[in-house]
């Protein structure tokens, strides 16, 4: 099955970085689309109209950005971008759901948005965090490592799947990695993401662009042809 990822984007430089990291994503196979949530709807109709098209046209940038211009696109209208992607995430089945960084993080760190911690909480999708100043890197993924959770194998496996479609390899000495694979912590639902203290400070401390994976179910890529 191919899988779903849905990228977090505003137009902002590092939901800029999201979007490179989304493109990663996509080189191994996966679906991706952009969605951007509006927190009120105006009440004068002229001025509702001008935020919608604003919304579509930004979206349109972020897709040209992915590379693929027709890549599907989701205004969602939720006063919580945290809520209106939860929600976005089961009415589309997305396997991932893919941020940038705070923005007031540092370059080649990751900081969580609220809206990140949101959907950490017991959200339905994996979720992916680009350190800010992905995008100005221009680099693949050639090492990843791995953050297990106790009797579930689900982030080993979703690494193994990664570095098969990628042709990058696993890390067996902690050193530096282009990518971190979280589990989630036993006490999640099947098929939910809960994030431990320890696993969110190896985050913090990595600067790598991190994937955290739900309880027991592993993701599965193929690579594919991507136009540049």
């Amino acid at each position: 099955m191919t899988p779903k990822v849905i990228v977090s984007y505003d137009d902002t430089p590092n939901d800029q970085d999201a979007v490179v990291l989304g493109r990663r994503f996509r080189e191994a196979g996966a679906e991706v689309s952009l969605a951007y949530v509006r927190h009120s709807r105006a009440t004068d109709r002229d001025e509702e109209l001008r935020e919608e098209r604003d919304a579509h046209e930004l979206l349109e940038h972020g897709a040209r950005l992915l590379g693929d211009p027709d890549a599907e696109r989701h205004v969602v209208l939720n006063a919580s971008t945290g809520d209106g992607l939860w929600a976005l995430a089961e009415r589309e089945g997305a396997d991932i759901i893919v941020f940038g960084s705070d923005y007031h993080t540092a370059r080649g760190t990751v900081s969580m948005l609220p809206s990140t911690k949101r959907l950490l909480d017991g959200g339905p999708a994996a979720v992916a965090i680009a350190p800010a100043g992905f995008r100005e890197l221009g680099r693949g993924i050639g090492t990843i490592g791995v953050y297990p959770s106790p009797d579930d194998a689900s982030a080993g496996d979703t690494a193994r799947e990664l570095a098969e479609s990628w042709g990058a390899e696993i890390s067996q000495d902690g050193s530096r990695v282009d990518l971190l694979v979280i589990g989630s912590r036993p006490e999640a639902a099947k098929g939910h993401v809960l994030l431990t203290a320890l696993a969110e400070y190896a985050i913090d401390i990595s600067g790598s662009p991190a994937l955290v994976v739900q309880r027991e179910r592993a993701l599965q890529f193929a690579p594919v042809p991507v136009t540049a």
